[in-house]
């Protein structure tokens, strides 16, 4: 325990900027862990972070990053990411270029063998080359076989049998390569850069009789934020005082702004209307909603999924397989049938340079880091690759019917009047004796008073009596009136009217519950009482048969008559009732059985079993629940079920954006190495397939970003 205690107290993650590829990211990890005092780290390529377990300082982990110049800074810290001007950024490559082009120009002027352009060809070498030599040649001695070494041997090779000018070549398209890269995975953390500046880093708080405004670190749980309109807010909390419309789309992906008043849940990073509010912090800055759906995106983006799995084994045998390879076409032709040693020497040269694993080893990360940025900035939080691409292979899911196909609170829906009162009357009176009650049927005959106008709470309310599973009695103005079901009306000895009778058996029909309010001489009116289904529920079952799910299941505990009622309506395959949470396990292992992948939607408190057995569990309305965002792999942040659609689409994007990519970048090299056995492969062309395969790859991936909640 002692130990445990110990490792949790040096873990330290640290952000860190200047990553250019995933290889630099690998060679980073290493280098950290040889530090002295260092037990094991961590690199989060995507999400550019470093995990740190033991003690040592931020000078020898940016000294262990000087190959790459990396800068390194604690998590809490927001970096600063204002990068130098284009042409200073990248100054040595337009360098190299112009001295490349005085090369070729001295050619067409003096001849290829001029020392004029020699001397040219050379200097662009050196120019743009200098920091892939720098770190080429390091490997080499190391025999660490990566891009830097196969293009620094790719290139020497090349002057050594006096291609000066395609190794020239070499060296812009590769920096031109290498400069994409990084700028196709800025583009691709921007979605966690973008979700980090959401929320302010200071707020203003009631002091005693002043207002200060002080920086959310020194903001504590309690304090009165002043949020006026148009700024966003810094902390979760709950409003106190004031009325507003929030716009949460920065937690929840909803567009519509939010009304919030007192005793609301607001969150940091949201953006306040109209209205001023005052709000009671509930959470500090790194514990608010936002802080952790950074974190887990983050946490997310580092988790391989199964196809990056693969790359990454078939990368580890693939390039030494391709220096083995090349090695043998420089050497044997020559060796054994007499061929010029020139002429084999620059095929396996050009073979190393088509052979460079980029394209294939950046296929799969961008588009994971894409795709769950993008699914974040929509309100749906995918807590790792592998939820990510097992969503898109979806044959089965499973819903749970409160809080998920329907609101999770029951409204009255229908009013018949029977006595001698008026509506408002009569429900007025019912709703002086509910508010006696605790019951959740009571509170709807209360909130449809109260929406209606019809609450008098001046009405005193004497001798109240609640008969458990029946209903309730008590005197108004010395005159006795209950209220209850249809079964305590008979008790009572009270006969109930023929169109009370028939309005009550057709909302038993639709699994509506029905509750009758009289005198103790008659009856005066009757309410039906249901767990309202959402309004989009029934349009995201259809859409996802559309989409070729091939099972939709309704999982409830409820009675057999409202859950055929309400599946029967949202046009759900299967109906299971009265369940227990072992037998919605039970129902979900069968379904896999069944169907392979399936997902279990819920929320995330009582379907935890279900939630756990299913490939993906789906939780519903994430947003400040700390129950759904621990126990689902994939939390849909809004209490929307219109995002599932969207999340399934998401999903099946990226794993066909993955496929494409390999195969892309598998095919390319192929076609490479074809083409160099008749020898018609030049140096230019084998970095410039190189180089197009890992553009094409990470634009490919980008359009991710493009794919939209429709809703």
């Amino acid at each position: 325990m002692a130990h445990h205690e110990q490792t949790q107290a040096e873990r330290h993650v640290y952000r860190v900027q200047g990553f250019t590829c995933a290889n630099c990211a690998g060679k980073f990890e290493k280098n950290v862990k040889r530090l002295p005092g260092v037990q094991d780290a961590q690199v989060n390529f995507g999400a550019s972070k470093l995990t740190v377990i033991g003690r040592t300082s931020i000078d020898a982990l940016e000294q262990a990053g000087a190959f790459e110049n990396l800068r390194v800074a604690p998590e809490h810290e927001r970096p600063a990411y204002n990068r130098r001007p284009w042409w200073k950024e990248n100054g040595h490559v337009l360098a190299a270029a112009v001295m490349l082009a005085i090369g070729y120009g001295s050619s067409l002027s003096y001849g290829d063998e001029s020392l004029y352009s020699w001397a040219a060809f050379a200097a662009s070498i050196l120019i743009g080359g200098y920091s892939l030599f720098a770190k080429g040649l390091k490997n080499l001695f190391r025999l660490q076989f990566d891009m830097n070494t196969l293009m620094t041997v790719a290139v020497i090779g090349a002057a050594a049998i006096g291609e000066w000018g395609e190794g020239a070549t070499v060296v812009i398209l590769f920096a031109i390569s290498e400069m994409l890269e990084r700028y196709s995975m800025e583009k691709a953390r921007q979605s966690i850069r973008s979700l980090m500046n959401m929320a302010p880093r200071e707020a203003e708080v009631r002091r005693g009789e002043q207002t200060v405004k002080l920086p959310v670190e020194d903001i504590r749980i309690g304090d009165i934020m002043i949020v006026k309109p148009g700024q966003k807010l810094a902390l979760d909390g709950i409003v106190v005082r004031g009325q507003s419309a929030v716009n949460q789309a920065a937690i929840t992906g909803e567009s519509i702004p939010a009304a919030k008043s007192a005793d609301d849940e607001v969150y940091a990073g949201t953006l306040n209307g109209e209205g001023l509010l005052e709000v009671k912090v509930t959470r500090g800055h790194e514990d608010t909603t936002l802080a952790k759906i950074i974190h887990l995106v983050e946490e997310a983006q580092a988790e391989r999924a199964p196809s990056q799995q693969f790359v990454d084994r078939f990368a580890r045998y693939y390039t030494p397989a391709i220096m083995s390879l090349a090695l043998a076409i420089a050497v044997i032709p020559p060796l054994v049938a007499g061929g010029s040693w020139s002429e084999w020497i620059y095929r396996g040269l050009a073979l190393l340079v088509v052979g460079c694993p980029c394209a294939l080893v950046i296929s799969t990360p961008v588009s994971i880091v894409t795709a769950i940025g993008n699914a974040a900035r929509n309100g749906v939080l995918i807590k790792g690759g592998i939820h990510l691409e097992e969503a898109g292979r979806l044959a089965a899911v499973g819903f749970d019917k409160t809080g998920t196909l329907t609101r999770g609170v029951p409204v009255v829906t229908d009013l018949v009047t029977v006595g001698s009162l008026q509506e408002k009357r009569w429900l007025g009176l019912a709703a002086a004796l509910e508010r006696q009650s605790q019951h959740p049927l009571a509170a709807a005959i209360v909130r449809k008073a109260e929406a209606m106008g019809a609450a008098d709470t001046v009405i005193e309310v004497d001798s109240f009596r609640s008969v458990t599973s029946k209903g309730l009695s008590a005197s108004i103005s010395g005159r006795p009136y209950w209220i209850g079901s249809p079964s305590y009306c008979a008790d009572l000895g009270i006969t109930l009217p023929d169109i009370a009778r028939r309005h009550i058996e057709i909302w038993q029909s639709e699994a509506k519950t029905a509750v009758v309010f009289g005198t103790a001489a008659e009856v005066l009116g009757v309410a039906a009482i249901a767990d309202e289904i959402r309004p989009t529920s029934r349009a995201v079952i259809d859409e996802l048969h559309r989409m070729g799910i091939r099972k939709t299941v309704l999982l409830t505990g409820d009675n057999r008559a409202t859950a055929k009622a309400i599946g029967e309506q949202l046009r759900i395959s299967d109906i299971q009732a009265e369940l227990m949470p072992q037998e919605k396990l039970a129902r979900i292992k069968q379904l896999r059985q069944e169907y392979g992948h399936t997902a279990m939607v819920g929320d995330g408190v009582n379907d935890a079993p279900a939630l756990a057995a299913a490939t993906v569990g789906i939780a519903m309305g994430g947003a400040g629940t700390d129950t759904a965002l621990e126990t689902a792999d994939i939390a849909l942040m809004a209490d929307d079920l219109a995002k599932l659609p969207y999340t399934i689409r998401l999903s099946r994007k990226t794993l066909a954006i993955i496929k494409q990519n390999v195969s892309f970048a598998l095919g390319i090299k192929l076609l490479a190495l074809l083409l160099i056995v008749p020898g018609w492969l030049t140096l230019w062309m084998a970095i410039f397939a190189d180089m197009g395969a890992t553009l094409l790859v990470t634009l490919n991936s980008l359009r991710l970003l493009r794919v939209r909640d429709k809703a």
